[in-house]
């Protein structure tokens, strides 16, 4: 007997996890996965941060702890410790109890809460979001029921930022209407606006009432320190307006597997910020309930203790450091080579992730001759790269650029 869903046709796989396939399923022991968003040591191996087993120590030997579920909103201490980490100790909007915060899945779960939640209560349906960006933002938008509008942010000529497009095109949306903002380390070309570039962008978005919703994916994972990171959005916070933002917790504490992320709404007043909060939790509780508790405890621990924060942020500080060592030799042994043009955006980009320049074409000629996988859009995980392995990947650029048109 046919089945009931014999006309179900294979999707497809998905662009960036199914590098990490077709990476598992070649044989070469030269091989090279730079497709992957996620930290890899020197070695190329997983990293779990010291002061994460030591959290989940503690957690496992406190006999008091039980497994019960935890509130629609999630556990209280990380939800405020959260909104404090990214806003700052001192922020008004903390102060003045303006800021409703939701644990959610990770930085996608808050990304769709806070669509889910726009959808029903914010008058304008339309979300911005920079072209190119994470290739999950427009389906998550999508989903949620919004209609998604691009903004120019990628200048290919300079490999730098198209400041003049973004400007014109967020001039040009409609009064009100949502736009995404990389809070930090751009995803995926690795470009950020300069602080002044992002007082332009809060001066124009707020005359023209759009409404700014940060994606927090690398606080601290940028640049080293955790406050330069959040700058952009504390600039938005610091006018008394209103803003979303979407923390998550995968990149700078290592956190992956365990989906750890918050929404955080600053609203205008106390009493609409638990409005808020109310109608936040009517968006979750059909959907997963309530979240899990692990995770949220780890980080909660980490946060809550001087001397465990003060060790993550030593730890994290290595991680972008060894990032940031990998983007000057990459660029350095491919001007030692001389590979044809100019290579300086690689040093000039921050973050996981450095957009190449390569095309289509340069990024399948890598993949068959050198076994060397990334996105199609020629992203690579800087991450993933490694002392050991930047040789290969010269030779590789080198002879994709030479003979590759």
């Amino acid at each position: 007997m046919e089945s009931v869903f014999s006309n179900v046709v294979r999707a497809p796989e998905d662009p960036i996890l199914g590098v990490t396939v077709a990476y598992n399923n070649d044989p070469s022991p030269a091989k090279l996965n730079l497709g992957v968003g996620a930290y890899r040591t020197e070695e190329g191996k997983p990293l779990v941060l010291e002061v994460v087993r030591r959290a989940e120590q503690q957690l496992v030997n406190d006999p008091s702890r039980v497994k019960e579920y935890i509130p629609i909103v999630g556990l209280a201490d990380f939800n405020k410790l959260s909104a404090k980490l990214i806003l700052g100790a001192d922020s008004p909007a903390i102060q003045e109890s303006r800021v409703a915060t939701i644990q959610c899945l990770s930085g996608t779960g808050s990304l769709r809460v806070g669509a889910e939640f726009l959808k029903k209560h914010y008058h304008q349906s339309v979300i911005f979001i920079p072209k190119p960006t994470w290739g999950n933002h427009p389906k998550v938008f999508n989903l949620a029921g919004l209609s998604v509008e691009y903004y120019r942010y990628y200048d290919p000529a300079t490999r730098g930022l198209d400041f003049q497009g973004l400007l014109e095109d967020l001039g040009a949306a409609p009064s009100g209407a949502i736009v995404l903002l990389h809070a930090c380390a751009h995803n995926p070309t690795g470009v950020d606006p300069t602080s002044e570039q992002w007082e332009q962008i809060r001066q124009l978005m707020r005359s023209k009432s759009l409404l700014p919703f940060f994606d927090s994916a690398y606080q601290g994972f940028a640049s080293g320190s955790l406050d330069t990171d959040a700058q952009s959005v504390r600039t938005f916070v610091a006018d008394g307006g209103e803003c979303l933002i979407a923390q998550s917790y995968a990149k700078n504490m290592g956190l992956y597997g365990e989906r750890v992320g918050a929404l955080s709404i600053v609203c205008k007043s106390a009493d609409v910020a638990s409005k808020v909060e109310s109608q936040v939790k009517l968006v979750v509780r059909p959907m997963y309930s309530s979240p899990p508790i692990h995770g949220a405890s780890i980080v909660a621990t980490i946060l809550k203790s001087s001397d465990m924060y003060n060790d993550w942020t030593i730890e994290l500080k290595g991680m972008a450091d060894r990032i940031i060592s990998m983007r000057q030799q990459l660029f350095e042994a491919l001007q030692a080579k001389g590979t044809p043009g100019d290579w300086s955006h690689i040093i000039k980009q921050i973050g996981m992730f450095t957009f190449t320049g390569l095309n289509k074409e340069q990024v399948a000629f890598m993949t068959k001759e050198y076994h060397i996988y990334m996105t199609s859009d020629g992203r690579i995980s800087m991450a993933g790269l490694s002392s050991k392995t930047v040789p290969h990947l010269v030779e590789a650029i080198h002879a994709a650029v030479t003979s590759v048109a």
